[in-house]
């Protein structure tokens, strides 16, 4: 095999590949030999047929499988040999290729040559980790925020006892029966029967519940209202609307006392107990907000510290998704570039910069993890596939047939946990600072670092 270099420019490279007619003779007849063993001819047992036989019969088909393979081996070499990395798999052109040229390799006449384009990854010089400035912000949990988290843990457990006679009030449970109608005319989804709903919790359009403050279990009602302007059925958004309203039972509200028992209805040895238990699962979405800050901090200096030439193809590759993406969206919300309020040469800008910072990132990544040894363990993916089917129920199977069919998919199932071993790799070798702050400070900060 010969290789020459035949063009360079920047991080893309132009090869071109020769595999003598020898070296490709003798991959033809290896493969020749080896269907001489499996195949079956008239006239012949199996494994005695000449090869010259199996030559003219599949001569043909059997060099087309040997230069698909030629190609992949050699090309695959090509680059190893030359110590480079690259960053997309390589566009390969056959040279001088024709149906002539293909039954003179049959006939070992002619030597394959091709050539391959592709971009290389760069050097990239990882910062020294340890100088990163970087803070970690920590809330302590205080009995306001555990008191807080019971009384909604009471709300949710509240239960509705029917109360004949009753009269429809704030918190109070409405069930009845009602038709929608639209200039007259009934709509598609604007019925129901034995619907319930909680007044106060704002559960149908604006104006509904308002109306049926007041009814008790057999009065009925005409209800006017009107769909909010941003309704999703575009249908109905901002029409005005009717709705003849049944009510056949009104139940208050019973909201445990929190007490010994209500604790132990929860499963919780005592109050105490279960304060305690709030208390860490408190504890516990402060670290996760704590961390998604901390995390979002360290993609920021990882970015900011790391400077190199970007592959072309990756950037465009990201960005062709992230365009496609906001066209997707846009669309299933009926709305156009326009309505974004910048023009096209602007938003592409804005996104091109944003695929940019994604592909510097994810090589940034992939070079600490490389040069640290961080790798996913097969019980890390197992368990990371086993939480991914139980996101599923009913068609865990299904989940587990799609990974393993689906190229790719589990290595979109390893990139998070993989990201999330360097981020930890970055926070042992860095050290943030600590600071103190409020629960309402981190949920301000952990919103300010998302909206950015």
């Amino acid at each position: 095999m010969q290789v020459t270099e035949t063009a360079r420019d920047g991080l893309k490279r132009t090869l071109q590949v020769v595999v003598e007619k020898a070296e490709l003779g003798e991959r033809f007849s290896e493969r020749l030999d080896e269907l001489k063993d499996r195949v079956q001819i008239k006239g012949f047992r199996r494994g005695k047929v000449p090869t010259a036989h199996l030559k003219k019969v599949y001569g043909k088909s059997v060099m087309q499988e040997v230069l698909e393979q030629t190609v992949s081996d050699t090309s695959a070499k090509a680059v190893k040999d030359r110590n480079e990395r690259p960053a997309q798999q390589p566009k390969v052109e056959l040279i001088g290729f024709d149906d002539a040229a293909f039954d003179r390799m049959v006939n070992g006449e002619a030597d394959l040559s091709y050539k391959m384009d592709f971009e290389v990854l760069p050097p990239i010089p990882v910062a020294d980790l340890s100088t990163l400035k970087l803070e970690r912000l920590v809330a302590d949990v205080d009995d306001a925020a555990v008191d807080k988290a019971l009384a909604d843990l009471a709300e949710r457990n509240t239960s509705y006892e029917a109360e004949e006679g009753r009269v429809a009030g704030e918190g109070d449970l409405v069930t009845m029966n009602f038709v929608g109608r639209i200039d007259g005319e009934a709509f598609e989804g604007g019925s129901g029967e034995g619907a319930s709903l909680v007044i106060g919790k704002k559960q149908f359009i604006p104006g509904f519940e308002e109306g049926i403050v007041g009814l008790k279990a057999g009065d009925q009602k005409v209800v006017a209202t009107t769909f909010p302007e941003d309704y999703p059925m575009k249908n109905l958004a901002g029409k005005a609307a009717e709705f003849d309203v049944s009510v056949t039972a009104v139940a208050k509200p019973k909201k445990p006392e929190i007490d010994e028992d209500f604790a132990k209805g929860l499963g919780a040895e005592d109050l105490n107990t279960l304060r305690g238990f709030v208390s860490e699962q408190i504890k516990r979405e402060y670290d996760q907000a704590s961390r998604a800050k901390l995390k979002r901090e360290i993609l920021d200096a990882l970015d900011t510290a790391h400077k190199f030439e970007l592959p072309a193809s990756l950037v465009d590759f990201e960005f062709d998704n992230i365009w496609t993406q906001l066209e997707n969206n846009l669309k299933a919300q009926k709305k156009t570039l326009a309505d974004e309020g910048k023009s096209e040469e602007e938003l592409r800008a804005e996104y091109r910069g944003i695929a940019e910072r994604r592909v510097r990132l994810g090589l940034v990544i992939g070079e600490i993890g490389e040069k640290n040894k961080l790798q996913v363990s097969q019980d890390e993916m197992r368990r990371a596939l086993v939480e991914q089917a139980r996101r599923y129920p009913g068609s865990e199977k299904q989940v587990y047939e799609y990974y393993e069919k689906t190229p790719g998919a589990l290595a979109e199932l390893r990139a998070p946990i993989f990201e999330d071993k360097v981020i930890d790799h970055v926070i042992a070798e860095a050290k943030p600072v600590e600071k103190k702050v409020s629960r309402d400070e981190l949920v301000k900060a952990v919103e300010e670092a998302t909206e950015n």
